[in-house]
């Protein structure tokens, strides 16, 4: 007995161990059922969880941030382990996922809880995403770059229904016709960033 509790308390060590290797990214850029989906393909992220972030009001739902009132943009967390990925590259991923030229919104959704943010958690990130920014303006946008670039204050996560969206529910109209395309335009553009199994 004492030997099996030993190798469960080794097991949770080890566990407790790997979590602390994971760091956070929150971005930000239209449905979050889309945007889950895409940085859950990518190597080196364990997870995506959908959420709220970027207004002042506490304990959003999604029926509240629906109206566009809460100043809160439907926002995804990604755990990721930094050496196998980036946070660099997960900034690449980001602006190569969607239009970040559009105010407001992702074709078909539209307001600014749809709005396009890369949030950041020390000036060493925001630094990345700013030379990013400038690097998209100079030789892509012409200036057009309407993404924020906001510290990230507090993340609300997302009913659980809304989790793992798309992939819970493949025959969903939306799912179907806009996240799925979404997530395979992405698969196209960034082959080597994928994970085996995808």
């Amino acid at each position: 007995m004492k030997k099996l509790i030993t190798i469960i308390f080794v097991g949770l060590i080890a566990v407790s161990n790997a979590q602390k290797k994971q760091e956070v990214a929150y971005f930000a850029s239209g449905c979050f059922w889309c945007v889950e989906a895409i940085f859950e393909s990518v190597d080196g992220v364990s997870e995506a969880v959908s959420g709220y972030a970027g207004g002042n009001t506490k304990n959003p739902t999604y029926r509240k941030i629906g109206t566009g009132t809460t100043g809160h943009a439907e926002t995804v967390a990604v755990y990721y382990n930094p050496k196998k990925v980036s946070f660099k590259t997960l900034v690449k991923v980001f602006f190569g996922s969607h239009d970040p030229t559009t105010v407001n919104g992702q074709h078909p959704d539209y307001g600014t809880q749809y709005r396009s943010i890369a949030f950041y958690s020390n000036p060493e990130e925001k630094k990345i995403i700013e030379d990013y920014i400038k690097i998209l303006n100079t030789q892509f946008y012409d200036n057009k770059i309407a993404t924020e670039v906001t510290k990230m204050k507090k993340f609300y996560e997302a009913e659980d229904y809304h989790q793992n969206y798309e992939r819970l529910n493949p025959n969903n109209p939306y799912v179907k016709n806009v996240s799925i395309p979404r997530l395979n335009r992405f698969k196209r553009k960034f082959p080597e960033l994928l994970k085996d199994n995808h």
